[in-house]
């Protein structure tokens, strides 16, 4: 067991939660209901579709022992200790981690033994059906969880939806809603690494380089430099264009492996609605866009003025 604990304190996600723009859990809620709640609210299918909140700006570390995501696994004193130090981001670890690991209409619960506050996180995606069952986590399943819980990653800790394509770890396909590749049509990025060994965090555009006029609520994939360290979400490495370093699946749908460093990963992808892109020029100043006297969307005179 102690092996399994010094391991997945490797796991650093540099990760934390802000809350602005996230509404407070209502009465009767679990804190895992609140999320579930939104998604319904705003009608989407969790076949593949995501809302992504997490802010990479802050260090924590993972708990959940790597015997498997199980309510076992959460049931040691370790993780007791871990979560408890700081229940917010602890929280937000576990819940997308269980997101990203375990299938739709399944959850994961846990009892606080020191608050006694219950959570009910609900799976989603499936990546990791072994982890899931209790299993120790396997390698291809360390490469899924650390890219989904990336692909969830925002600059501004808001929920923008997005599509998750790909597939799990026994190389099943992320189910997909009837209408999910024409909603969300706009090609985003491939999300991969390694955070259980330290690997690292890489994320590569599965896109052309926008213009400097374009911004959007999702900047850990949208930076505006091509390779080396991101400018708006570190530790995560910028690769450039998905081309050189990925293989798409024979529909052109989405990644099945990512090399980058001499090692290949198994990555996740993906999509935008075109609402997620702002533009400088479409009269609406947006939260991403500056004041200025130029027409880029950090020097935004059509949209947000002159610099007063």
């Amino acid at each position: 067991m102690k092996n399994c604990i010094e391991n997945g304190k490797k796991f650093v996600l540099f990760i934390s939660l802000l809350t602005a723009g996230c509404g407070a859990i209502g009465a009767g809620q679990t804190a895992g209901e609140e999320e579930a709640a939104l998604a319904s609210d705003n009608g989407m299918s969790l076949n593949g579709v995501s809302l992504n909140g997490v802010s990479l700006n802050g260090v924590s570390l993972n708990g959940v022992s790597l015997n498997g995501l199980t309510p076992a696994g959460l049931s040691t004193t370790a993780f007791a200790n871990w979560f408890n130090g700081n229940v917010t981001l602890s929280e937000m670890i576990t819940r997308y981690e269980v997101k990203c690991a375990l299938v739709a209409n399944t959850s994961l619960s846990w009892t606080n033994p020191t608050t006694k506050v219950a959570y009910s996180w609900p799976g989603e995606l499936g990546l990791a059906p072994g982890w899931a069952a209790g299993r120790p986590i396997s390698s291809t399943e360390k490469q899924l969880i650390t890219g989904c819980v990336l692909a969830h990653a925002n600059k501004y800790g808001i929920h923008v939806p997005i599509a998750v394509e790909g597939v799990t770890a026994t190389g099943a396909v992320i189910p997909m809603g009837a209408n999910e590749l024409t909603t969300y049509s706009v090609r985003e990025a491939a999300f991969f690494g390694n955070g259980f060994d330290g690997t690292g965090f890489f994320v590569c555009l599965d896109h052309p380089t926008w213009d400097s006029k374009k911004s959007a609520a999702r900047a850990c994939a949208f930076d505006t430099s091509l390779s080396g360290s991101s400018t708006a979400c570190p530790p995560v490495y910028q690769l450039g264009p998905c081309n050189n370093f990925c293989t798409l699946d024979a529909s052109g749908t989405y990644y099945t492996s990512c090399s980058y460093g001499g090692k290949s990963y198994t990555p996740v992808t993906t999509r935008l609605q075109p609402s997620a892109i702002y533009s400088c020029g479409d009269g609406i100043c947006q939260f991403t866009e500056s004041c200025g006297n130029g027409a880029d969307w950090n020097n935004c005179k059509p949209d947000c003025g002159l610099c007063r």
